[in-house]
């Protein structure tokens, strides 16, 4: 039976991120399930051919390079993950090409850091690229660079790459395929028969409490990790769906409006690229701690934030920066360009704007963080 809330959503669907976890792609030794991927592949090319744009978010070359190499699990140690990587991601990218090449399909293999993020001129140039595949009728394929990242290999994940790269295309919808068939409302592992909530309007500490913080033998993510994904996409403006990718034909089935997996609707309106950018993807270099005022103006008033309300800086930025604005109790509501390096707003911390110039010598900037420049994420 289908779903009149997903018909909407999938209909809206002209741009699409498709996430595949390792875990869907590979056997317990690690190896790549051929037949899975070429399923996975034909559906993608299936979504393509509906007039459709798909960026896919593979992981798998980490697993892939395990598989390869014999080694029988996951290695601990840096280097030898970083190896994994470098032997996978071409095995990989060679298993894709083939899977598609009976649809004659190009494939492009994009890799990327958190870093390529941070910085606007290379958001930026990422963003062309893939949407010039998009023109040249190719399928992005894109990935962590798992060989020359660091912090990446052991925080990060492919899910939230995934809603980097959702928000990167403003894509109205992310599919993040793994090894369950969605969100359930009890923990299955004390409840195997807990069901599946098949549609969350909202991301709030009650969802995030029902996932459990367990990762997988041969991937980094969980479903704590697939949430704080879905909520950086559904707070843009966008929907994501949580399904399962061992489901033989769960692409068609979530293209067709069946309901399965775990849909979460948007929260809020849609949002502007460059505030994407600015408010959920940019890693902020530093944090403002704010007076309780101050949080008011910023967030509800649609005021700038002005260092009268400034309490403490934490942090080491300069002068256009991306910051945080959190209130005294630590919670993040915001996150804009300052106008201040951090030694400037220390300085000026708790002034009126008048007293500026007397402090710093000069009085470059009225604001510290001008609206225009600001994005309320709560």
């Amino acid at each position: 039976m289908k779903d009149p809330v997903r018909q909407e959503v999938i209909a809206l669907a002209d741009t699409v991120v498709v996430k595949i976890g390792t875990n869907v792609l590979t056997d317990t030794d690690g190896t790549l399930d051929r037949g899975r991927l070429q399923a996975l592949a034909d559906q993608v090319q299936r979504i393509r051919q509906s007039g459709r744009k798909v960026a896919l978010v593979s992981s798998g070359a980490i697993g892939a390079g395990i598989g390869h190499l014999g080694l029988g699990r996951r290695p601990t140690n840096l280097r030898h993950l970083q190896a994994c990587a470098a032997v996978g991601q071409g095995f990989l990218m060679r298993a894709y090409q083939e899977a598609l090449a009976g649809h004659g399909t190009h494939t492009a293999q994009i890799l990327l850091t958190a870093s390529d993020f941070d910085n606007r001129t290379r958001y930026l140039n990422a963003r062309n690229t893939i949407l010039t595949l998009f023109e040249w009728n190719c399928l992005p394929i894109i990935n962590e660079n798992d060989t020359v990242s660091v912090a990446e290999i052991r925080f990060g994940d492919n899910d939230h790459l995934a809603a980097m790269v959702t928000n990167l295309l403003r894509a109205p919808l992310l599919m993040l395929l793994t090894v369950v068939d969605g969100l359930c409302a009890t923990d299955p592992n004390a409840n195997p028969g807990a069901s599946i909530m098949l549609t969350v309007p909202q991301i709030d500490g009650s969802i995030m409490d029902m996932a459990g913080g367990s990762r997988s033998a041969l991937g980094t993510g969980g479903m704590r990790s697939k949430l704080r994904a879905a909520r950086l996409v559904t707070a843009a403006g966008e929907s994501v769906i949580i399904a399962n990718g061992k489901r033989p034909l769960i692409l068609d089935e979530i293209f067709a409006a069946e309901p399965v997996g775990t849909l979460f609707m948007p929260h809020g309106s849609t949002v502007p690229a460059w505030k994407r950018w600015l408010g959920y993807t940019a890693r902020p270099k530093g944090r403002l701690v704010v007076d309780a005022g101050a949080r008011n103006a910023v967030q509800n008033k649609g005021r700038s934030l002005l260092a009268i309300g400034v309490m403490q800086v934490a942090g080491v930025f300069g002068k256009g920066d991306v910051i945080s604005l959190c209130d005294s109790d630590g919670t993040e509501f915001a996150r804009g360009l300052t106008n201040y390096s951090s030694a400037d707003a220390t300085r000026i911390c708790g002034l009126r704007t008048e007293q500026i110039a007397e402090a710093l010598g000069s009085l470059p900037y009225d604001e510290v963080v001008h609206r225009d420049n600001l994005v309320v994420i709560i």
